[in-house]
């Protein structure tokens, strides 16, 4: 097939089954599950038909999981293998300090090990913070701790990997006042975990530094990937939803993007564009169309409703409509396709996984 718009029927209704699954949720239990933090949303963890995904737990949803590891609606088996991923056997350790590994760092999708090495941002101020993001909530319930050394990281590195199977991470920050952003410290935990696991493939996540050598000091400490996420391209969307992140500048964002680009490699750069802030959908995509010419991966997620956030608990804003989330995430994948850019291409990370979108399920 060329492109998105010619999967068979079949396929189709895959996809938009997946995203009915992303905004409406699943009847189902999880032994690996996340509440709270930076988002998407307050997800299962689920492997489907052999990939992870990343889904609402909703005592109210039409769909339900059965014993036999089927996905049904209203009684019908819409053809779906899933089973919810296996508590990891490093969730049961803790440091000789006595920290638990889990407030460390957690297991996402099937095989992604994940941790946000500082909870806690500089923007977090209502007047400032991103509308979306509740990074410091699970802090506040004591499920996680403020700062992760790159001694602990690199600890609980080599146990899941030994224990579970672990095949990449993701590392993400808060952002720090300081220039790097909060990069230097996200290079010092890459450098440990790669000392102790070398075939580790680890993706880092952090806003544009005001030094672009940071991106450099990255990579030389062993990241691989690199997520640096605007959310959305739109100026009007930015500022409402991200107050204090808006000052960044696209301008900043693009240098950004395109030094990182030299630095990693095409389609090893990434961010994260929302569905459901109030952006006109044929804007997204040609926004996603310029980021793909850069060689820039836009990793596509539907806005969920998390408790913590702004969004959530004070404006209310619903989850977008499925038809919305369908036609972008689509039209990406179309274009994504065509450029022969996929995100299980990438060494690690969010769009390597792809169990936060359904771009994977599209084709891309």
């Amino acid at each position: 097939m060329d492109n998105a718009s010619a999967l068979a029927p079949a396929d189709r209704d895959r996809v938009s089954t997946r995203v009915s699954l992303a905004l409406l949720g699943v009847r189902s239990d999880a032994p690996v599950r996340r509440t709270g933090g930076a988002g998407p949303s307050d997800d299962g963890h689920f492997v489907v038909d052999g990939e992870g995904a990343a889904i609402p737990l909703n005592p109210n949803s039409p769909y339900v999981i059965t014993a036999s590891g089927r996905l049904t609606r209203d009684g019908a088996d819409l053809g779906f293998d899933v089973a919810p991923v296996v508590r990891p056997k490093f969730y049961d350790l803790q440091t000789d300090e006595g920290v638990a590994y889990d407030k460390i760092a957690k297991l996402h999708g099937k095989n992604v090990l994940a941790t946000t090495v500082v909870q806690t941002c500089v923007r977090y101020d209502e007047s400032e913070r991103c509308r979306f993001c509740a990074i410091e909530a699970s802090l506040d319930a004591g499920t996680t701790i403020a700062v992760k050394t790159p001694a602990m990281l690199a600890e609980v590195a080599e146990a899941a990997v030994r224990l579970d199977g672990v095949t990449h991470m993701v590392m993400t920050t808060g952002t720090s006042n300081g220039w790097d952003r909060g990069a230097k410290h996200l290079a010092r935990c890459v450098r440990a975990v790669k000392a102790a696991v070398p075939q580790l493939e680890i993706q880092v996540q952090c806003e544009p530094p005001a030094d672009l050598q940071a991106i450099t000091d990255l990579y030389d400490a062993g990241a691989r990937s690199i997520g640096i996420h605007v959310e959305s391209m739109d100026d009007d969307v930015r500022r409402r939803w991200m107050p204090g992140k808006s000052r960044v500048s696209m301008d900043e964002y693009r240098a950004a993007w395109r030094e990182a680009v030299r630095v990693f490699g095409w389609n090893q750069v990434s961010t994260y564009l929302i569905v459901g802030m109030g952006e006109d959908p044929d804007e997204a995509v040609e926004g996603a169309r310029e980021l793909i010419e850069m060689g820039v991966y836009p990793f596509v997620v539907p806005f969920r409703p998390l408790k913590g956030t702004l969004a959530t608990d004070v404006d209310k804003v619903p989850a977008p409509h499925r038809a919305v989330v369908d036609d972008i995430t689509s039209r990406v994948a179309q274009l994504l396709h065509a450029a022969g850019m996929r995100g299980e291409d990438q060494k690690a990370g969010c769009a390597a996984c792809g169990a936060c979108s359904i771009l994977k399920t599209a084709g891309a």
